[in-house]
């Protein structure tokens, strides 16, 4: 997007070196604000209209941006203007309650004194973060004294990593259920091997748009994000390559994994068919022989004391050599 000519965006300011916001501007909203070495980190979780109208009062960012804060579905990007950048990136969480991967939006405004997140659903690793900083004041100056780029990059960074637990937990789960296949359990685990690849699914189609997005960033030249910055955000790229390369390795693994479950289970299915057919050729015989004797016509030795018994040694006889011939030739 073209740089635009916006007015410098404002903020009022509190106390300096003060962890929350002036009583008086808190109650419009009430934004989490926590501040040190003159820089500001405002933290807005689930956004609501209300703070939108915060925002608008405090800062004059583009309307276009605050419709993408309020929009869903926002494909990450990152957008350079003269006095700020605003971002948008996209971090998988893990939701208990269905046991299934989602993506979870975060939005940041990021100028020379000031950073905006808004996430909007709750991002575990960038809450305990923030709770970190405005506790603890020592962290707080030495976090916020390098200026907004570099806490960009902290922000940034604790979100990406939070992200190889996550493939170490699916790294784990494809190493059981390859066990399981050679265990005996192949028509178990269907369910769980469809879980699995949807998984990885989800979890490349939030990396893939990023990957660009965390290259730009890396490339943005702005005065608070300093030449000497660049390194920060190159190790955040190599993480994302990293992430990416571990998810098409999965992705490889689940398709095999796949693809050896269907062997298995098309493997044990002949060995039914197998089974099912040689008890069918087996009893044939024996069921020709029973349908003539059981014709409504004359046939010889009908009405003897002997034939019965004859007929059933017969066939007692055929199915112990059709049994013996089959196991022979491996059929049964």
């Amino acid at each position: 997007m073209p740089n635009l000519p916006l007015p410098r965006p404002r903020l009022r300011r509190g106390v300096p070196g003060s962890a929350v916001l002036p009583r008086d501007v808190e109650s419009a909203a009430d934004p989490e604000i926590i501040e040190s070495s003159g820089l500001r980190w405002i933290h807005i979780e689930e956004p609501r209209l209300a703070h939108r109208e915060w925002l608008e009062k405090n800062f004059n960012f583009h309307p276009l941006d605050f419709e993408d804060v309020y929009s869903r579905n926002q494909r990450p990007k990152l957008d350079s203007y003269d006095d700020y950048i605003f971002i948008v990136l996209q971090f998988p969480i893990f939701e208990k309650a269905t046991g299934r991967l989602l993506s979870a939006e975060l939005d940041l405004f990021i100028g020379p004194d000031y950073l905006i997140t808004l996430p909007d659903t709750p991002l575990p690793p960038l809450s305990a973060m923030f709770e970190r900083l405005k506790t603890r004041e020592d962290l707080r100056e030495q976090n916020f004294s390098k200026g907004s780029g570099y806490l960009l990059y902290k922000i940034v960074d604790t979100n990406v990593d939070s992200s190889f637990p996550m493939l170490r937990k699916m790294g784990n789960k494809l190493d059981r259920l390859e066990d399981d296949i050679f265990e005996g359990r192949s028509s178990e685990i269907v369910r769980e091997l469809s879980n699995a690849k949807q998984e990885i699914i989800n979890f490349r189609k939030i990396v893939r748009p990023q990957r660009a997005v965390l290259r730009d960033l890396e490339r943005t030249k702005q005065r608070y994000l300093a030449e000497e910055l660049e390194i920060y955000f190159d190790d955040i790229s190599d993480a994302a390559e990293r992430i990416w390369d571990t998810l098409e390795n999965y992705k490889e693994v689940v398709e095999a994994l796949e693809s050896t479950n269907e062997s298995v289970l098309s493997h044990q299915l002949n060995d039914s068919f197998r089974i099912l057919t040689a008890a069918s050729v087996i009893i044939l015989p024996l069921t020709l022989i029973a349908s003539i004797y059981g014709m409504n016509v004359p046939v010889p030795g009908e009405g003897t004391p002997y034939a019965f018994w004859l007929i059933l040694g017969l066939m007692a006889a055929m199915l112990v050599v059709l049994v013996v011939v089959f196991r022979r030739r491996g059929w049964l």
